[in-house]
């Protein structure tokens, strides 16, 4: 069976029609098999019992001409029977049984139907000229008299009527199935975190009110995502200000160096919570796509990095340029080198390469890596792998981030591995451009 709702309906259609159509043909033969048996049986015992009255009226030495007039202009000939004849019977069907009935009605008991004799096909009666005569004939009439002939105009009729049958059997599948493909790919941009167009609100009432119930969660999801966002830039900036002043008298009040320090350090990591939270509000954000220079992108990146101190051995090679959102796409590659460096040890490394039509952008770092189990649940927000990564200052959120990010570009983001060791982070974004 085909996957889709269009393919499937049409395909139920068509069968349905074709069935209908099949079972009217059958019906059809039945039915028309008596009058047509009637009609044949008719035919030939009217060409015998003309043949018997025009052997009776003629004269003995004009019977032979009488068969050369009957074989000439109506295609019958008239051959008497033998005994050795080899009589191969008519189908054993319900048209000829029937046929055969009317015949054996007509012209007596003795009447016999053949379907060739000696090897030559036709349509064989045998009748006497006398019921008490035993001599017996056989009259061959042609073999189209006892055949269902369909003119070509009827066949080319019957074919039209199953092309338009066809047509609108697909013109209901395709009716039903587009309003559901349509919302199936509203659905998607709404998974993304895009903000669909709206769907039409026409056709059936059932398709109609699934449409307006569709568009109403879409439009409430939309105002919730707003107020999650306000919500977040207020608290933000809220929190942002009372630091600042906190940090400032820390500097200038506190007199001992390392209790300072430790209030500034708790302060940035406070700061750095706050950023997160941010960053996971604004990961939806309706940031447009541009097209982007990945490989540009990604060594400036790997350049920022060297600046604050983070060794990173790159392999960037030529990557085709793609409608991305480089903020976003930044925001991501961040957070992996940052949860790297956090977490990992050791060298990280920055890969990337185009890979079966798509890019692939790997971070990988040689710590302890992460047990097969809890590599989707890392994913999730506010999780932390404690047994594994035992710094527990961040938010649990640089991964969700990642993966947000990912499904707005409609990629991926796996956790796999290291081959040398550790983990390694796999962001697949496709090639659009």
């Amino acid at each position: 069976m085909p996957r889709t709702l269009l393919a499937r309906t049409f395909l139920l259609l068509a069968l349905l029609v074709l069935l209908t159509t099949a079972a009217w043909l059958s019906l059809f033969r039945y039915i028309d098999a008596e009058p047509r048996a009637r009609e044949t049986a008719q035919l030939a015992a009217s060409a015998v019992n003309l043949i018997r009255a025009s052997l009776f009226a003629a004269a003995p030495e004009k019977r032979l001409g009488l068969f050369t007039e009957f074989s000439t202009r109506e295609g019958i000939r008239l051959l008497p029977a033998e005994p050795e004849d080899e009589i191969e019977a008519m189908p054993d069907s319900r048209f000829f049984r029937l046929l055969q009935r009317e015949l054996i009605s007509r012209l007596g008991d003795h009447t016999r139907v053949a379907a060739s004799v000696d090897g030559i096909p036709g349509f064989w009666v045998s009748f006497r000229l006398d019921d008490a005569d035993e001599e017996e004939y056989w009259l061959v009439l042609p073999r189209d008299r006892t055949a269902r002939s369909i003119a070509s105009h009827w066949l080319a009729w019957g074919l039209l009527a199953i092309a338009l049958a066809m047509a609108v059997a697909w013109l209901i599948a395709s009716r039903i199935s587009r309003p559901l493909k349509a919302m199936a790919k509203s659905a998607e941009t709404l998974g993304r975190g895009q903000i669909p167009d709206p769907l039409p609100e026409d056709g059936t009432e059932e398709l109609s009110r699934l449409a307006t119930a569709f568009n109403t969660m879409a439009a409430d999801l939309q105002r919730h995502e707003k107020d999650r966002s306000e919500v977040l830039a207020g608290i933000s900036h809220d929190l942002r200000t009372p630091l600042t002043r906190l940090r400032l008298e820390a500097e200038m009040s506190v007199a001992d160096d390392g209790a300072r320090q430790a209030v500034v350090t708790d302060i940035e990591q406070m700061e750095a919570v706050i950023s997160q939270f941010m960053d996971y509000a604004r990961a939806e954000s309706g940031e447009p796509p541009t097209l982007t220079d990945l490989s540009a992108l990604l060594a400036s990146l790997a350049e920022r990095q060297a600046y604050i101190g983070r060794q990173i051995v790159t392999d960037i090679q030529a990557l085709p340029e793609a409608m991305l959102r480089p903020k976003a796409v930044t925001r991501a590659i961040n957070n992996l080198l940052d949860n790297a460096a956090k977490y990992g040890g050791g060298d990280i490394t920055l890969k990337a390469a185009t890979i079966d039509g798509e890019i692939q952008i790997d971070v990988g770092d040689h710590g302890p890596g992460v047990p097969p189990d809890d590599i989707e649940r890392l994913k999730r927000p506010f999780t932390r792998l404690e047994a594994a990564r035992t710094n527990a200052t961040g938010t649990g959120l640089g991964l969700a981030i990642v993966e947000r990010i990912a499904r707005l570009h409609d990629g991926r983001f796996d956790l796999l591995p290291n081959p040398g060791g550790g983990l390694l982070a796999r962001l697949s974004l496709p090639i659009r451009r």
